[in-house]
Order: C-alpha cells, then structure tokens, then sequence
C-alpha cells in the first residue's frame, strides 16, 4: 500500500497546467467512437478511469490508435457497434458505466459491465429506470441495484424524462440512448448540472435543443467526425488553488484550463471566502478554456448549498479543508450525494478533518466545519477515494507536523502525477510570476 509524506509548505508562486478534463476524455472518446469517420483527440487524461472508457470502446469495435498519451486517433463506428468477447471492465468508473449503459442500450446484443470492488457498490438505479422505460433490459446483480450492470439492448422508444436528480452522467445516459431512438428524447433536471455532453453533441453537429433545464435530441443522429482538443481540469486544478488561496503572499496562475459554467462555482465559493480570482477564457471551440490566477490571503467561512451544489460536487472534498483553513463557519448543505462516491466522502471528510483537530459536525446531508485553528499532523487514509487523498494531501501543506495519508494508489484514477506536482511545488521555490492584467477579476 503507497504513502504520502507531506510536511508544511512554503508561499506558494507558481505557473501550472493540470492534465485533461476528466469529464470531458470520457465523453469524447464515446462520441468520437459512435461518429461517421475518424477524430483526433487532443489533451486526452490518460487516468486509469479515462482509460476504462477508451479500452471499453475498443472492446466494442472501435479502432483507436494512441500515438502519444494524450493524443488519440479514434475511428468512429457509425453508432454500429459489436458485441464484446466478454465482460466489459469499467474498473473505478462510474462515468463509464453509466454513460456507456445509454450507448449500450440500443445495441442488438447482450453485454455485461463489471467494475472494482468500489465501483460495485454504486448504485445504478438512477440509469436502469429511464433506460428501461426507453425500452432496453437492464439488471443491476449486485445488491442494492449495484454492479455488474446486464444490458440487453434492442430497439428504444423516444423519452421525455424528468429527472430526480441533477446528474449530468443520468442526462448523458439518456441523451446517448435517444440518439438511437426514432423521435425526439428529452431530459428535464430540477437544477443544471454539468453541460459537456450537450457542447459535445453540438460540436459533434448532433445538435441539442435547449430550453431551460430541459434538453432533447433528435433521434437516428450520427454524430460527425471532427477533431477536438480537451482542455485541463478545472477539479483537478481545484486542490492547487485552494492551495493558494488559503496562503497569504500566494501567486497562482493556471494556463490551457476548462472555464465551463457549469464547473467553475469553485470560483464562486472561492470568491465568497474571501481568495482573489482572475480568468479569462481565451478559446470557445466545443468547450471554453482559458486561464485562471489567484492570489492567497485570510479566508472566511461560507454557505455552500442547493442549486450550487450539482456545479461543485467534485470539489467539495476541497473545499471542505478550505473551510477548516478559514475563520468561522462553513456549511456544505444538500450535498447527501457524496455518500455514495468511490467511498462515503462527507465520513471521509469528517473523519480526517477531526483526526488533524478540526471541529466538524456531520449531517445527514453535508458538514459543519468549524474553522481556524491550526492543523496538526495526523496519519489519515484515503478511504480508496482519489479526491480525499489529494484534497487531504494539500490540508498537510498547512499543518504543524508531518500528514501521512495511506492507500493512494487511487490517485491514479483521475490525476496521475499528481504527488510529483507537489514534491515540484513545495521543493522548487518558484520564481515570482507577473500579475497578468488582461485578466477580469471576479466580484465578491
């Protein structure tokens, strides 16, 4: 089992790049694969989750050629795809399994995902209901409507389903399904959550109709083939500028990074607390990116809930050790979607911050973190959970004493080379960067 060793940082001064969007791969090596010819991905995270997705494509026919880790030659299928020779592996996905249930749901055959023993014990009711009233067989054989997930696709009947929940994997199921369908199929969400998959089927000239918190497509689309480039996570560029916005005398610019509105309330909440952001998008093809610069001070606490919530769910782990760094009270409210995530993150969450001597009171829903006072040095686990272990990796930048965090391995799902970054940041002592002018700044 691997470890991490983190001591108290230094300022932090600093001009990074993050590796691709984690959502963003998995939805274009999908629509890339179901085109009418051949794309070129760019910027492509080569994460072992993103990877799930690219490998579970290829078991289905499509041919894809990787010349460089983040660059892929993807040669589209036509939407016509061919039954794999067993069980399709989406090993700590739950994006895979999900956005590739909708795809799979109107293939004429039988196929069977599976998944590691996390991914076992997430729920997929939440894309087994629409799918099945589209038409499709499904059979979640785990407990609980858990994985392995039996799809038996066949011919689907167009939707107009109304969502519980707001979850961009659930729309997306349903969206790829509906592209199979004869007739219009739409999605209707109590809040917005993430668009990628509505800007990809645009780009991939499959265009979506947009009205409100309601999206439809037509059905018997293919989607072109066109190249694309995927910019940098903004949720994984999320841990460094916590990092620092909670240092005073900190300096951070983040270049070639994903500005989607529906991904950058980090920003928001960041602002709130009292950090002093500047971005600007400088590309709009398909997805917006651009650059994001911060400078640290004092943070305060803040209320984090409702309709926020779907906009910084990947976030909130950090967050949450923004909060503990801040003076007063912050509350996570609405948020009971974290308990069933790689592990139960609000436990998580609540465990370590308790073990480095942080007040939190946990709720049904989200957490109350009491602010503050200093961190200390404490062994924590990761709970299997990637964003628990880098979110808890930077609160060790700010505590009295040495952070041990066990069982890291899973890092490696969503950001590889990210304790390498680290080691980089803390030991290098970077020179200071100009301010950049050019960059609006966001209003508190």
């Amino acid at each position: 089992m691997e470890s991490w060793k983190i001591e108290q940082g230094p300022v932090l001064r600093a001009e990074i790049t993050v590796p691709g969007d984690k959502s963003i791969s998995h939805r274009a090596v999908i629509l890339a694969g179901l085109s009418n010819g051949t794309c070129k991905i760019t910027g492509f995270l080569p994460s072992e989750d993103c990877l799930s997705t690219m490998q579970a494509m290829c078991a289905l026919g499509v041919e894809i050629e990787r010349p460089a880790p983040t660059t892929l030659i993807v040669h589209g299928r036509s939407r016509q795809l061919t039954a794999p020779a067993g069980d399709i592996d989406c090993g700590n996905s739950g994006t895979t399994m999900r956005l590739l249930s909708g795809v799979l749901a109107a293939q004429p055959f039988r196929t069977r995902l599976v998944g590691d023993a996390s991914l076992s014990r997430r729920p997929m009711k939440r894309v087994i209901d629409p799918l099945t009233q589209m038409g499709a067989s499904l059979q979640a054989e785990g407990p609980k409507n858990a994985p392995p997930l039996v799809i038996q696709g066949g011919t689907l009947s167009p939707l107009h389903y109304h969502s519980p929940v707001a979850s961009a994997q659930v729309k997306s199921a349903v969206l790829l399904a509906g592209l199979f369908t004869h007739g219009r199929t739409s999605v209707t969400e109590p809040s917005q959550s993430r668009n990628h998959t509505e800007r990809m089927l645009e780009w991939f000239l499959v265009g979506p109709h947009i009205d409100g918190l309601t999206v439809s497509v037509a059905g018997e689309k293919t989607p072109e083939s066109r190249d694309f480039h995927v910019p940098g996570d903004i949720s994984s560029a999320a841990f460094w500028l916590v990092a620092a916005a909670a240092q005073p005398g900190s300096h951070l610019l983040v270049t070639d990074v994903g500005l989607n509105e529906t991904r950058t309330g980090v920003l928001a909440v960041l602002v709130r607390m009292g950090a002093h952001v500047r971005e600007i998008i400088e590309v709009e093809e398909g997805e917006p990116w651009g650059a994001v610069e911060i400078q640290g001070g004092k943070l305060k606490g803040t209320v984090i809930r409702g309709k926020e919530i779907p906009n910084v769910i990947d976030e909130l782990p950090i967050l949450a050790v923004a909060g503990a760094l801040a003076h007063g009270t912050t509350v996570i409210a609405d948020a009971a979607e974290l308990r069933v995530k790689e592990t139960d993150r609000l436990a998580a969450i609540a465990t370590n911050l308790r073990a480095m001597g942080v007040n939190v009171t946990e709720t049904e829903d989200g957490l109350e973190i009491f602010g503050g006072t200093p961190l200390k040095g404490a062994r924590l686990s990761s709970f299997g959970d990637h964003r628990i272990a880098m979110a808890f990796a930077i609160a060790g930048l700010f505590t009295e004493g040495e952070t041990i965090i066990d069982d890291v391995e899973c890092v490696a799902t969503s950001y590889p080379g990210f304790y390498e970054t680290l080691q980089r940041l803390v030991t290098e002592r970077n020179q200071e960067i100009p301010v950049v002018a050019s960059l609006p700044s966001r209003e508190n």
